[in-house]
């Protein structure tokens, strides 16, 4: 018993040094973001906020078909809207809460690039909405694809 405990403690030093939280527009990656943010200020932790584009958007833009390049430039414009949203959201909890928030944006695979970050910013505690897609519940979601890396503890909120 108490091989778990390390020969030197530190008070005040064991809480999460990084938080990592994957957010989005959903409702549940928000209040992922706000429980993040909450536990970042309690601990006096940094926070990293990782938004992941859709790699799927401009491959038709080539194509060049008027209608096509209408659609994509929509939905330019609506993933630059939900950006926005996203850092403005980041900039209030970092000077209302006074905590410390990065906003990384990253395009790809959400799994892929959320582990990337988590590993580059060396993040001890990950953060994570439940998922609401149907394509989670026969592909597992994201969270569970997560834990099963089994490289840092992560929270599911709901």
């Amino acid at each position: 018993m108490g091989s778990w405990k390390s020969e030197r403690f530190e008070l005040g030093t064991d809480g999460p040094g990084t938080i990592v939280v994957g957010i989005d527009d959903s409702p549940s990656a928000l209040r992922a973001l706000a429980y993040a943010a909450g536990l970042a200020r309690r601990n006096g932790s940094t926070l990293v906020a990782v938004h992941v584009r859709s790699a799927g958007i401009g491959w038709s833009a080539c194509a060049g078909i008027d209608a096509t390049s209408l659609l994509t430039q929509a939905a330019y414009e609506a993933r630059d809207a939900v950006e926005a949203t996203l850092e403005a959201e980041v900039g209030q909890l970092a000077s209302q809460w006074g905590v410390r928030v990065r906003l990384v944006v990253r395009e790809g695979d959400r799994l892929r690039e959320l582990a990337a970050v988590a590993d580059d910013h060396h993040a001890d505690a990950l953060i994570v909405g439940a998922s609401a897609r149907l394509g989670s519940r026969l592909a597992g979601s994201l969270a569970v694809r997560l834990v099963r890396q089994r490289n840092w503890p992560v929270t599911i909120v709901p």
